[in-house]
């Protein structure tokens, strides 16, 4: 249904309902754009509720299963039924699986990982990078993770998909380069999110660790993504020391490494 523009900018952001892309909508809000917010689970429209403001910017919810390709195309359709362009695109959506992954994860859990992480990212930029280019105009944030740089022992799929969502980025960004289409790759480390406890990752070393705050992820993101910079790596000084010792440390010795934080019971 075509809305009446409010003269206000408009942003999308996935994965919004609590974490990073909570946290993400809440800088929009407070910069001024309208949101569409969307996730999963019903508590999306609480999130909605908390992020409206008297007489501020309009917020508007959509409750969809990205995981699954009708949802994709039924937030698309939401979004393009505003009848207003999408100044601002965040797909955050994504979830893990932790464990071993001979014995210890199930498959579906792990197909599911790949279709919100992978599928549901590329199948939305799908649908909505063309009207962004058509205006020449636009800011897309991907959410990408430290994972991306680095073998995820007892984490195989998690990170393999992050290392696609990374590079996926990256083309895209290079592809797009000439448009007035910006492309910001966010590369948070460990995340005081729900993250953990949803990947059965709460007894591993990482689970247990140290952890960023939200909303400071989300404040770097969006100081990134407003730059137009290629990527951002959030959050604390360790995350960008492990982004950049990525990039010369072998696979296998990070692997051991990702080993010795991600392995079930590590934390204990």
């Amino acid at each position: 249904m075509t809305t009446p523009s409010t003269g206000r900018p408009l942003a999308v952001v996935t994965g919004a309902s609590s974490g990073i892309g909570y946290e993400l909508a809440v800088q929009f809000v407070e910069h001024g754009y309208d949101v569409v917010v969307a996730a999963e689970d019903a508590a999306i429209e609480r999130a909605a509720g908390d992020l409206r403001r008297d007489g501020g910017p309009e917020v508007y919810p959509v409750r969809v299963d990205l995981a699954a390709p009708e949802g994709v195309e039924r937030l698309a359709g939401e979004v393009t039924g505003l009848g207003r362009p999408v100044d601002a695109l965040a797909l955050n959506a994504g979830r893990g699986a932790g464990g071993d992954f001979v014995g210890g994860t199930d498959l579906a859990d792990e197909l599911t990982v790949i279709d919100l992480n992978v599928r549901s990212t590329v199948h939305l930029a799908k649908l909505l990078l063309p009207d962004m280019v058509r205006r020449n105009s636009g800011r897309v944030l991907f959410t990408s993770s430290i994972a991306a740089t680095m073998p995820g022992s007892y984490q195989a799929v998690y990170n393999a998909s992050k290392s696609f969502v990374q590079s996926f980025a990256e083309g895209v960004r290079n592809e797009l380069k000439d448009s007035g289409v910006t492309v910001t790759s966010l590369m948070p480390g460990p995340t005081d999110t729900e993250f953990f406890d949803r990947a059965d990752m709460a007894d591993t070393r990482v689970g247990q660790g140290p952890k960023d705050d939200p909303r400071k992820v989300a404040e770097d993101a969006f100081e990134a993504l407003m730059k137009g910079e290629h990527k951002v790596a959030a959050g604390s000084l360790v995350n960008k020391i492990q982004v950049a010792a990525g990039k010369i440390i072998p696979d296998r010795l990070k692997a051991e490494q990702h080993r010795k934080m991600a392995e079930p019971g590590s934390g204990d």
